[in-house]
């Protein structure tokens, strides 16, 4: 099965996909793949973490050395709860030692705090900028296991071995049966449409239901939904500052009271005030350690759930449909936003680390003007359309995050590329699909277009905002 709606949007904890959820991932598949079997795991005393590039330059803001200790411990990114990781971490530096392999059923206490992860922020290693080495030694010193593991963006992790293999094309056999409907490209994609006479969230259904029921494929579809939902929600409930120290204020709760009572009906005229806070809530949730969806990552969390409240509440499937057909147009939604995220996965990236910040929020805000094109009545010509003038108004773009925190600019550029997204899938409605520049053209300049970029403004909070603004 390539790419699956469940890979781009998958269930985490804040701030960061790549640099909170992956490296969880990516410690827990040591414990469980790596160390050697039986309950004493080969006789495990030590654990060294070393981090390299990114990893290591915003890994304190980004929650990725706690995110670590929990990994080794063997929790789920996608399972725990914040409360769970506010109560492991506050044990954790109580006593110094992280329980390895307590919640895969093989438990080794294990000496370990933050202050003893190696950080080598100006050392990159060649496959990706976000990488990490685990290594585990027993109480003699010898090595057990050490594995390299790189952060490629959205959570997905790869091995050192298995980035080699992907850099030279190589092809791992698979006893999976085949899609209906493969493609790596825009135009492989619009082929299928027009051959099949299907819409773009038709063809990412077919190609699900290879290994699941459409009912399933639906019904996991409305979770990631209702997590979105939730995530909203919680942040609506919250009062204060964002964790961190810059002393950023959370908005969402008194926007939310403000808007209530001035648009208490959901007028037309508010729709870009309730797109805003959609966007503003998710991400001062996600700052905050909270339960998010990536889509496709956390610091872009923001901008598909908000373009989404646009779809469900001002066009076809809104608040004055019936409840089913709401749930019909998310679903639409969301796998139509789905097939463009394969595109930048396969063709460029994902990884603010790798391609600046034009490959998470102008990926999402690509693929969230596609979903709304297609919800809204667009061809699927409109909606590669759509997708392409997003991303294209997004070119360039940097990650430039002060203290090395998902907070500014991050926030509000989920807002403002949420309402670029509307925007973009508008106008795309109001042509005939027939565009000059193609979505794969656009994906194609965006990932040179990272290549080109310094590393001081990808990730890094060496370079932009994050170097230029004074910190308190």
């Amino acid at each position: 099965m390539p790419i699956s709606v469940f890979d781009l949007f998958s269930v985490g904890i804040g701030p960061s996909s790549s640099h909170t959820v992956g490296p969880m991932r990516a410690a827990r598949r040591f414990v469980v793949e790596e160390l050697p079997a039986g309950d004493d795991l080969g006789g495990l005393a030590e654990v060294r973490v070393d981090l390299y590039g990114s990893l290591a330059a915003t890994g304190q803001g980004h929650g990725t050395f706690d995110a670590v200790l929990l990994g080794l411990e063997g929790w789920d990114a996608e399972a725990i709860l914040p409360e769970q990781v506010e109560e492991r971490l506050a044990d954790m530096r109580a006593t110094g030692t992280v329980q390895v392999g307590a919640q895969v059923g093989r438990r080794v206490d294990v000496a370990l705090r933050v202050e003893d992860f190696v950080q080598r922020p100006l050392t990159f290693l060649p496959q990706h900028s976000n990488g990490m080495v685990l290594t585990a030694v027993d109480a003699a010193g010898a090595q057990l296991a050490e594995q390299t593991y790189f952060s490629i963006g959205g959570g997905f992790v790869v091995t050192a071995a298995e980035a080699e293999a992907a850099s030279l094309g190589e092809v791992v056999e698979s006893t999976e049966a085949a899609v209906p409907y493969p493609f790596t490209t825009a135009a492989e994609l619009m082929g299928h449409c027009r051959d099949a006479g299907l819409s773009v969230s038709e063809v990412m259904m077919a190609n699900e239901t290879v290994v699941r029921s459409e009912q399933e494929v639906r019904a996991g579809v409305l979770h990631i939904w209702a997590v979105m939902e939730d995530c909203k929600n919680s942040a609506l409930g919250r009062s204060g500052e964002l964790p961190g120290g810059l002393k950023v204020r959370r908005r969402a709760p008194g926007w939310h009271a403000r808007l209530t009572e001035q648009d208490p009906d959901r007028s037309y005229a508010y729709w870009q005030e309730w797109v805003n806070l959609v966007a503003l809530a998710v991400n001062e949730e996600n700052a905050s350690g909270g339960r998010v969806v990536t889509a496709p990552t956390n610091g872009a969390a923001g901008i598909i759930p908000a373009v989404g409240f646009y779809a469900t509440h001002y066009g076809p499937g809104g608040s004055f449909i019936a409840a089913q057909d709401r749930q019909e147009a998310v679903v639409r939604y969301l796998l139509a936003a789905a097939a463009i995220g394969v595109l930048y996965k396969e063709q460029a990236s994902i990884s603010g680390a790798e391609v600046g910040c034009q490959g998470e929020v102008g990926s999402a805000s690509s693929m969230a003007a596609a979903g709304l094109c297609e919800v809204l009545g667009g061809s699927p010509e409109q909606v590669e359309n759509a997708a392409e003038i997003a991303m294209e108004h997004n070119l360039g773009l940097t990650c430039d995050p002060i203290a090395g925190l998902v907070q500014v600019p991050c926030i509000e550029r989920n807002a403002l590329a949420a309402t670029k997204a509307v925007n973009a899938a508008r106008m795309a409605l109001m042509g005939d699909g027939q565009h000059r520049v193609s979505l794969d053209e656009v994906i194609v300049t965006m990932r040179e277009t990272g290549a080109d970029m310094s590393s001081k403004y990808k990730e890094t909070a060496q370079g932009g905002l994050a170097v230029n603004v004074i910190e308190c």
